[in-house]
């Protein structure tokens, strides 16, 4: 009589094999829970695995953690140099990176006019209109001469056909207006 196998077959497999696999999936967690130290040693065990596949895996993530703990090392010396570090990520295409400093700018310094109207550049950047001229209004409340910046600023190009934005950049000359034209008209006479 044939004894019958069943359709599972046992595979032995090679434990170094099964330590490299465990180590780059605590890797991975470690990654989305934004532990970058923890994640990167995790998966530089794995380089010296028996899986070359897995070993360029783990080197690329291995990139990304030391990139993440070089941003955090960062320091600034005023709120200044931290905001010229954001526009430049923002000028490298880094929005994301660029919109994590601003926020965290932004909370340090809610009224800060040149926070304000760096959100309004990456905002249009990134094609939040609404959010764009929210801030840029809020931004030339604070500080009226950014409305003579932002007509020449290409950051907002994205918006230059937006009737709210050219009004927002050229409005009617109103009472405010003229008051403070009349203001700065008395103030030079003075100086004379």
């Amino acid at each position: 009589m044939a004894q019958k196998t069943s359709g599972k077959k046992i595979v032995n497999e090679d434990p170094k094999h099964v330590q490299a696999i465990q180590n780059y999936e605590s890797g991975l967690r470690a990654m989305q829970e934004r532990k970058f130290e923890k994640a990167r040693t995790h998966l530089q065990k794995v380089l010296g695995g028996p899986s070359k596949e897995l070993a360029d895996r783990a080197h690329v993530h291995i990139s990304a953690c030391s990139q993440q703990l070089d941003r955090a090392a960062v320091q600034f010396n005023s709120s200044e140099e931290h905001y010229d570090y954001a526009v430049s990520l923002l000028n490298l295409g880094d929005y994301v990176g660029a919109r994590e400093h601003l926020d965290k700018l932004w909370q340090q310094s809610p009224h800060a006019d040149y926070i304000i109207y760096g959100l309004a550049a990456l905002d249009c950047l990134t094609g939040r209109s609404e959010e764009s001229l929210r801030h840029l209004s809020e931004a030339i409340r604070l500080n009226p001469g950014l409305r003579f910046q932002a007509r020449n600023d290409s950051d907002f190009q994205n918006l230059s056909e937006d009737p709210r934005f050219t009004e927002l950049l050229y409005p009617d000359p109103g009472i405010d207006e003229l008051a403070d034209f009349d203001l700065v008209n008395r103030e030079l006479e003075e100086d004379r």
